[in-house]
Protein backbone atom coordinates (compact mmCIF):
# COMPACT_ATOMS: atom_id res chain seq x y z
CA UNK A 1 0.00 0.00 0.00
CA UNK A 2 1.22 3.57 -0.79
CA UNK A 3 2.57 5.35 2.38
CA UNK A 4 0.31 8.22 3.73
CA UNK A 5 3.26 9.36 6.34
CA UNK A 6 6.71 10.39 5.24
CA UNK A 7 9.07 8.06 4.98
CA UNK A 8 11.62 9.40 6.42
CA UNK A 9 11.14 12.05 9.66
CA UNK A 10 14.31 13.10 10.90
CA UNK A 11 14.04 15.62 14.43
CA UNK A 12 15.66 18.53 14.91
CA UNK A 13 17.52 16.75 17.83
CA UNK A 14 18.78 13.82 15.63
CA UNK A 15 19.90 16.63 12.67
CA UNK A 16 21.87 18.80 15.65
CA UNK A 17 23.54 15.36 16.79
CA UNK A 18 24.71 14.78 13.72
CA UNK A 19 26.01 18.36 13.05
CA UNK A 20 27.82 18.26 16.48
CA UNK A 21 29.55 15.18 15.93
CA UNK A 22 30.82 16.39 12.34
CA UNK A 23 32.27 19.82 13.78
CA UNK A 24 33.73 17.59 16.82
CA UNK A 25 35.60 15.03 14.53
CA UNK A 26 38.82 13.67 16.02
CA UNK A 27 40.78 14.01 12.81
CA UNK A 28 43.21 11.31 12.38
CA UNK A 29 46.90 11.81 12.73
CA UNK A 30 47.70 12.75 8.82
CA UNK A 31 50.53 10.66 6.56
CA UNK A 32 53.17 12.11 4.42
CA UNK A 33 50.98 10.80 1.41
CA UNK A 34 49.97 12.81 -1.38
CA UNK A 35 45.64 12.67 -2.54
CA UNK A 36 44.01 9.57 -2.53
CA UNK A 37 46.84 7.10 -2.64
CA UNK A 38 46.22 5.25 0.84
CA UNK A 39 42.41 5.85 0.93
CA UNK A 40 40.09 8.64 1.43
CA UNK A 41 42.29 11.82 0.40
CA UNK A 42 42.10 13.98 4.16
CA UNK A 43 41.75 17.72 2.48
CA UNK A 44 38.42 16.37 -0.11
CA UNK A 45 37.10 14.75 3.46
CA UNK A 46 37.48 17.80 5.66
CA UNK A 47 35.58 20.04 2.89
CA UNK A 48 32.69 17.40 2.58
CA UNK A 49 32.42 17.38 6.26
CA UNK A 50 32.21 20.89 7.05
CA UNK A 51 29.83 21.04 3.94
CA UNK A 52 27.78 18.35 5.76
CA UNK A 53 28.13 20.30 9.48
CA UNK A 54 27.17 23.63 7.96
CA UNK A 55 26.22 23.85 4.56
CA UNK A 56 24.36 20.60 3.31
CA UNK A 57 20.14 21.44 3.80
CA UNK A 58 19.38 18.11 4.44
CA UNK A 59 15.25 19.65 4.94
CA UNK A 60 15.62 19.93 1.32
CA UNK A 61 16.42 16.29 0.64
CA UNK A 62 14.42 14.81 2.79
CA UNK A 63 11.57 16.91 1.37
CA UNK A 64 12.32 15.27 -1.73
CA UNK A 65 12.88 11.71 -0.60
CA UNK A 66 9.49 11.72 1.05
CA UNK A 67 7.92 13.10 -1.98
CA UNK A 68 9.01 9.88 -4.30
CA UNK A 69 6.19 6.85 -5.36
CA UNK A 70 6.86 5.21 -1.83
CA UNK A 71 5.16 1.84 -1.33
CA UNK A 72 5.54 -0.63 1.40
CA UNK A 73 4.57 -4.17 0.89
CA UNK A 74 4.38 -6.61 4.36
CA UNK A 75 5.48 -9.98 2.96
CA UNK A 76 4.43 -12.42 5.46
CA UNK A 77 6.01 -10.18 7.93
CA UNK A 78 8.80 -9.16 6.19
CA UNK A 79 8.44 -5.61 5.49
CA UNK A 80 9.64 -4.18 2.16
CA UNK A 81 10.04 -0.53 0.90
CA UNK A 82 9.96 0.06 -2.71
CA UNK A 83 9.27 3.02 -5.15
CA UNK A 84 6.51 2.48 -7.86
CA UNK A 85 6.80 4.46 -11.03
CA UNK A 86 3.56 3.28 -13.82
CA UNK A 87 4.74 3.37 -17.26
CA UNK A 88 3.17 5.92 -19.22
CA UNK A 89 1.84 3.24 -22.28
CA UNK A 90 -0.88 0.76 -21.19
CA UNK A 91 1.54 -1.92 -22.19
CA UNK A 92 4.50 -1.14 -19.89
CA UNK A 93 6.43 -4.16 -18.98
CA UNK A 94 7.44 -4.24 -15.28
CA UNK A 95 10.90 -3.91 -14.23
CA UNK A 96 12.36 -3.88 -11.55
CA UNK A 97 15.65 -2.28 -10.42
CA UNK A 98 18.39 -3.45 -7.93
CA UNK A 99 21.21 -1.29 -6.45
CA UNK A 100 24.12 -2.38 -4.71
CA UNK A 101 27.00 -1.10 -2.43
CA UNK A 102 27.57 1.71 -1.02
CA UNK A 103 24.28 2.78 -2.74
CA UNK A 104 20.47 2.81 -2.29
CA UNK A 105 16.81 2.96 -3.74
CA UNK A 106 17.63 7.01 -4.01
CA UNK A 107 20.04 6.04 -6.43
CA UNK A 108 17.83 4.72 -8.87
CA UNK A 109 15.08 6.98 -8.61
CA UNK A 110 15.67 9.24 -11.80
CA UNK A 111 16.62 6.96 -13.88
CA UNK A 112 13.42 5.01 -12.76
CA UNK A 113 11.44 7.97 -13.92
CA UNK A 114 13.17 8.12 -17.15
CA UNK A 115 12.63 4.75 -17.88
CA UNK A 116 8.88 4.72 -16.86
CA UNK A 117 8.15 7.51 -19.52
CA UNK A 118 10.51 7.64 -21.78
CA UNK A 119 9.18 10.37 -23.88
CA UNK A 120 10.07 13.13 -21.46
CA UNK A 121 13.76 12.16 -22.52
CA UNK A 122 13.70 11.56 -26.14
CA UNK A 123 12.30 8.24 -26.58
CA UNK A 124 8.71 6.47 -27.61
CA UNK A 125 6.23 6.10 -25.40
CA UNK A 126 5.72 2.46 -26.34
CA UNK A 127 9.33 1.29 -24.98
CA UNK A 128 8.26 2.49 -21.58
CA UNK A 129 8.29 0.41 -18.30
CA UNK A 130 6.24 0.13 -14.84
CA UNK A 131 9.52 1.21 -12.63
CA UNK A 132 9.94 -0.84 -8.98
CA UNK A 133 12.43 -0.25 -7.34
CA UNK A 134 12.64 -1.81 -4.08
CA UNK A 135 14.84 -0.85 -1.27
CA UNK A 136 17.44 -4.30 -0.23
CA UNK A 137 16.58 -5.16 3.32
CA UNK A 138 18.75 -3.68 5.69
CA UNK A 139 19.10 -1.03 3.40
CA UNK A 140 17.35 2.62 4.70
CA UNK A 141 13.60 2.04 5.26
CA UNK A 142 13.83 -2.03 4.47
CA UNK A 143 15.00 -3.27 7.87
CA UNK A 144 17.04 -6.59 7.84
CA UNK A 145 15.90 -10.02 7.45
CA UNK A 146 15.05 -11.29 10.74
CA UNK A 147 17.83 -14.07 11.19
CA UNK A 148 20.72 -14.96 9.10
CA UNK A 149 19.70 -18.93 8.34
CA UNK A 150 16.13 -19.82 7.28
CA UNK A 151 14.49 -16.53 6.01
CA UNK A 152 14.02 -15.63 2.63
CA UNK A 153 16.44 -14.76 0.87
CA UNK A 154 16.23 -11.31 -1.54
CA UNK A 155 15.22 -12.59 -5.15
CA UNK A 156 12.87 -14.43 -3.85
CA UNK A 157 11.34 -11.44 -1.81
CA UNK A 158 11.62 -9.68 -5.34
CA UNK A 159 9.79 -12.42 -6.66
CA UNK A 160 6.76 -12.12 -4.23
CA UNK A 161 7.23 -8.81 -4.46
CA UNK A 162 6.61 -8.60 -7.86
CA UNK A 163 4.39 -11.41 -8.68
CA UNK A 164 2.11 -11.84 -5.55
CA UNK A 165 2.26 -8.59 -4.77
CA UNK A 166 1.51 -6.58 -7.45
CA UNK A 167 0.52 -9.05 -9.77
CA UNK A 168 2.61 -8.89 -12.62
CA UNK A 169 2.83 -12.34 -14.18
CA UNK A 170 5.81 -11.55 -16.37
CA UNK A 171 8.53 -9.06 -15.83
CA UNK A 172 11.60 -7.98 -16.62
CA UNK A 173 14.69 -7.47 -14.28
CA UNK A 174 17.85 -5.04 -13.72
CA UNK A 175 20.88 -4.68 -11.72
CA UNK A 176 24.32 -3.82 -11.23
CA UNK A 177 27.01 -5.11 -8.20
CA UNK A 178 25.43 -6.59 -5.25
CA UNK A 179 21.91 -6.00 -7.30
CA UNK A 180 23.49 -7.92 -10.37
CA UNK A 181 23.74 -10.95 -8.57
CA UNK A 182 20.37 -11.12 -6.96
CA UNK A 183 18.89 -10.34 -10.15
CA UNK A 184 20.69 -13.56 -11.64
CA UNK A 185 19.20 -15.43 -8.43
CA UNK A 186 15.92 -13.59 -9.71
CA UNK A 187 16.71 -15.16 -12.97
CA UNK A 188 17.58 -19.37 -12.02
CA UNK A 189 14.65 -19.59 -9.66
CA UNK A 190 11.86 -17.97 -11.35
CA UNK A 191 12.43 -18.79 -15.26
CA UNK A 192 8.82 -18.68 -15.53
CA UNK A 193 7.89 -15.11 -14.83
CA UNK A 194 10.99 -13.69 -15.91
CA UNK A 195 11.28 -12.35 -19.22
CA UNK A 196 15.13 -11.89 -19.45
CA UNK A 197 17.33 -9.77 -17.06
CA UNK A 198 19.32 -6.98 -17.80
CA UNK A 199 23.04 -6.91 -15.56
CA UNK A 200 26.62 -5.12 -15.26
CA UNK A 201 28.21 -7.99 -13.71
CA UNK A 202 28.46 -11.48 -13.62
CA UNK A 203 28.90 -14.22 -11.41
CA UNK A 204 31.39 -17.34 -11.82
CA UNK A 205 30.73 -20.43 -13.35
CA UNK A 206 30.15 -22.82 -10.71
CA UNK A 207 32.98 -25.05 -11.96
CA UNK A 208 35.22 -24.83 -14.95
CA UNK A 209 38.33 -26.69 -16.51
CA UNK A 210 41.44 -24.11 -15.97
CA UNK A 211 42.33 -25.88 -19.52
CA UNK A 212 39.52 -24.87 -21.10
CA UNK A 213 40.18 -21.13 -20.55
CA UNK A 214 40.88 -18.91 -23.06
CA UNK A 215 43.45 -16.12 -23.30
CA UNK A 216 41.19 -13.54 -22.41
CA UNK A 217 39.63 -15.34 -19.84
CA UNK A 218 42.72 -16.23 -18.42
CA UNK A 219 43.86 -12.21 -19.01
CA UNK A 220 40.40 -11.66 -16.97
CA UNK A 221 40.87 -13.54 -14.10
CA UNK A 222 44.24 -12.39 -13.75
CA UNK A 223 42.92 -8.58 -13.67
CA UNK A 224 40.38 -9.73 -11.11
CA UNK A 225 43.01 -11.29 -8.86
CA UNK A 226 44.87 -7.71 -8.80
CA UNK A 227 41.84 -5.66 -8.47
CA UNK A 228 41.27 -8.04 -5.22
CA UNK A 229 44.52 -7.20 -4.08
CA UNK A 230 45.11 -3.69 -4.58
CA UNK A 231 41.45 -2.42 -4.00
CA UNK A 232 39.51 -5.22 -2.20
CA UNK A 233 40.52 -4.34 1.44
CA UNK A 234 36.65 -3.48 2.10
CA UNK A 235 35.75 -6.46 0.19
CA UNK A 236 37.24 -8.79 3.14
CA UNK A 237 36.58 -6.86 6.00
CA UNK A 238 33.08 -6.92 5.10
CA UNK A 239 33.25 -10.34 4.35
CA UNK A 240 35.14 -11.81 7.52
CA UNK A 241 34.51 -8.93 10.50
CA UNK A 242 31.87 -6.55 9.66
CA UNK A 243 31.04 -5.82 13.00
CA UNK A 244 33.95 -4.88 13.97
CA UNK A 245 34.14 -2.12 11.50
CA UNK A 246 30.48 -1.24 12.08
CA UNK A 247 30.88 0.54 15.43
CA UNK A 248 33.17 3.17 13.67
CA UNK A 249 31.10 4.13 11.10
CA UNK A 250 27.88 3.83 13.22
CA UNK A 251 29.00 6.59 15.69
CA UNK A 252 31.53 8.76 13.66
CA UNK A 253 29.83 10.64 10.25
CA UNK A 254 32.98 11.25 9.51
CA UNK A 255 33.86 7.95 9.12
CA UNK A 256 31.07 6.54 7.46
CA UNK A 257 31.14 9.48 4.69
CA UNK A 258 35.47 8.12 4.30
CA UNK A 259 34.05 4.66 3.87
CA UNK A 260 31.93 5.49 0.71
CA UNK A 261 33.17 8.16 -0.76
CA UNK A 262 36.39 6.69 -1.79
CA UNK A 263 34.10 3.86 -3.26
CA UNK A 264 32.32 6.74 -5.48
CA UNK A 265 35.77 8.28 -6.50
CA UNK A 266 37.11 5.09 -7.36
CA UNK A 267 34.47 2.60 -9.12
CA UNK A 268 33.16 5.65 -11.03
CA UNK A 269 34.42 7.23 -14.30
CA UNK A 270 35.67 10.43 -12.45
CA UNK A 271 39.22 10.49 -13.65
CA UNK A 272 40.02 10.82 -9.89
CA UNK A 273 37.84 14.47 -9.61
CA UNK A 274 35.11 13.04 -7.44
CA UNK A 275 33.22 15.95 -8.44
CA UNK A 276 33.54 15.17 -12.33
CA UNK A 277 30.53 12.57 -11.75
CA UNK A 278 28.85 13.52 -8.23
CA UNK A 279 27.92 16.59 -6.29
CA UNK A 280 28.38 17.20 -3.02
CA UNK A 281 24.74 17.26 -2.17
CA UNK A 282 24.47 13.45 -3.91
CA UNK A 283 27.02 12.11 -1.90
CA UNK A 284 25.83 13.13 1.42
CA UNK A 285 22.19 12.31 0.90
CA UNK A 286 23.29 9.01 0.38
CA UNK A 287 25.54 9.44 3.60
CA UNK A 288 22.83 10.79 5.16
CA UNK A 289 20.33 8.02 4.49
CA UNK A 290 23.03 5.87 5.50
CA UNK A 291 23.29 7.52 9.25
CA UNK A 292 19.80 8.90 10.14
CA UNK A 293 18.84 4.98 8.98
CA UNK A 294 21.00 3.41 11.22
CA UNK A 295 21.76 1.28 8.30
CA UNK A 296 25.44 0.93 7.45
CA UNK A 297 25.84 -1.99 9.60
CA UNK A 298 22.82 -3.95 7.86
CA UNK A 299 23.93 -3.04 4.48
CA UNK A 300 27.22 -5.13 5.36
CA UNK A 301 25.01 -8.21 5.57
CA UNK A 302 24.98 -8.88 1.61
CA UNK A 303 28.86 -9.70 1.99
CA UNK A 304 29.10 -11.26 4.85
CA UNK A 305 26.28 -13.78 4.04
CA UNK A 306 27.62 -14.72 0.71
CA UNK A 307 31.32 -15.63 2.11
CA UNK A 308 29.84 -17.84 4.34
CA UNK A 309 27.84 -20.21 2.52
CA UNK A 310 24.75 -18.30 3.49
CA UNK A 311 23.60 -16.86 0.00
CA UNK A 312 22.24 -18.82 -2.85
CA UNK A 313 25.36 -19.22 -5.59
CA UNK A 314 24.19 -18.71 -9.27
CA UNK A 315 24.77 -21.46 -11.10
CA UNK A 316 23.04 -21.56 -14.74
CA UNK A 317 21.10 -18.85 -16.00
CA UNK A 318 18.91 -19.96 -18.74
CA UNK A 319 16.17 -16.60 -19.58
CA UNK A 320 17.92 -14.37 -22.33
CA UNK A 321 20.77 -11.77 -19.89
CA UNK A 322 22.24 -8.86 -21.72
CA UNK A 323 25.40 -7.51 -20.28
CA UNK A 324 26.54 -4.20 -20.51
CA UNK A 325 29.66 -3.55 -19.93
CA UNK A 326 31.21 0.06 -18.82
CA UNK A 327 34.99 1.08 -18.73
CA UNK A 328 35.37 2.18 -15.38
CA UNK A 329 33.63 -0.68 -13.82
CA UNK A 330 35.24 -3.18 -11.14
CA UNK A 331 35.49 -5.90 -13.83
CA UNK A 332 34.66 -6.46 -17.45
CA UNK A 333 34.50 -10.12 -18.11
CA UNK A 334 35.10 -11.07 -21.84
CA UNK A 335 31.29 -12.91 -23.88
CA UNK A 336 32.51 -16.17 -23.64
CA UNK A 337 33.04 -16.02 -19.48
CA UNK A 338 29.76 -14.94 -18.94
CA UNK A 339 28.39 -17.64 -21.60
CA UNK A 340 29.35 -20.69 -19.15
CA UNK A 341 26.69 -19.52 -16.91
CA UNK A 342 24.43 -16.93 -19.03
CA UNK A 343 22.06 -17.29 -22.10
CA UNK A 344 24.04 -14.49 -23.14
CA UNK A 345 21.79 -12.51 -26.09
CA UNK A 346 23.43 -8.86 -25.54
CA UNK A 347 26.43 -7.71 -24.76
CA UNK A 348 27.52 -3.94 -25.00
CA UNK A 349 30.88 -2.29 -24.10
CA UNK A 350 30.11 1.52 -23.13
CA UNK A 351 31.93 4.06 -24.55
CA UNK A 352 32.26 5.21 -20.74
CA UNK A 353 30.57 5.13 -17.48
CA UNK A 354 31.26 3.53 -14.33
CA UNK A 355 29.85 1.19 -11.31
CA UNK A 356 26.97 3.79 -10.44
CA UNK A 357 25.92 3.82 -14.33
CA UNK A 358 22.39 4.87 -13.77
CA UNK A 359 23.55 7.85 -12.24
CA UNK A 360 26.47 8.47 -14.09
CA UNK A 361 25.40 7.32 -17.95
CA UNK A 362 21.39 7.21 -17.52
CA UNK A 363 21.25 7.81 -21.32
CA UNK A 364 23.60 4.86 -22.06
CA UNK A 365 22.18 2.74 -19.91
CA UNK A 366 18.22 2.92 -20.44
CA UNK A 367 19.12 2.43 -23.94
CA UNK A 368 20.84 -0.25 -23.66
CA UNK A 369 17.92 -1.78 -21.73
CA UNK A 370 15.25 -0.76 -23.83
CA UNK A 371 16.84 -2.09 -27.12
CA UNK A 372 17.28 -5.75 -24.78
CA UNK A 373 13.96 -5.43 -23.80
CA UNK A 374 12.21 -4.33 -26.96
CA UNK A 375 12.13 -7.86 -28.10
CA UNK A 376 10.33 -9.39 -24.81
CA UNK A 377 7.66 -7.09 -25.08
CA UNK A 378 5.11 -9.86 -26.60
CA UNK A 379 2.22 -10.90 -24.58
CA UNK A 380 2.70 -14.45 -22.99
CA UNK A 381 0.54 -16.62 -21.52
CA UNK A 382 -0.39 -16.58 -17.50
CA UNK A 383 1.36 -19.00 -15.38
CA UNK A 384 -0.73 -20.46 -12.66
CA UNK A 385 -0.47 -18.26 -9.43
CA UNK A 386 1.51 -20.54 -6.44
CA UNK A 387 3.89 -20.04 -4.15
CA UNK A 388 7.48 -20.04 -5.17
Amino acid sequence: MPTDTPVISVSDAELHDLRARLRATRWAEPWPVKGWEAGTDTTELRRLVAYWASGYDWRHHETAVNALPSHFADLDGTPVHYLRYDGEHPDALPLVLTNGWPSSFLELAAFAERLATPSRFGGAAEDAFTVIVPSLPGFAFSPQRPTLTGAEQTHDLWHRLMYEELGFERYAAHGGDLGAGITSRLAEAHPEALVGIHVLAVAAPAAYDPDSLTTEEKDYLASVASWQAQEGGYQHQQNTRPLSLAPALADSPAGLLAWIVEKYRAWSDSGGDLSSRFSDDFVLTQASLYWFTGTISTSFRPYYEYAHGLTRRVERVNVPTAVALFPADLSRPPRSWAERTYNITRYTHMPRGGHFAAHEEPGLLAHDITEFFRDHRSPLPPVPRSRA
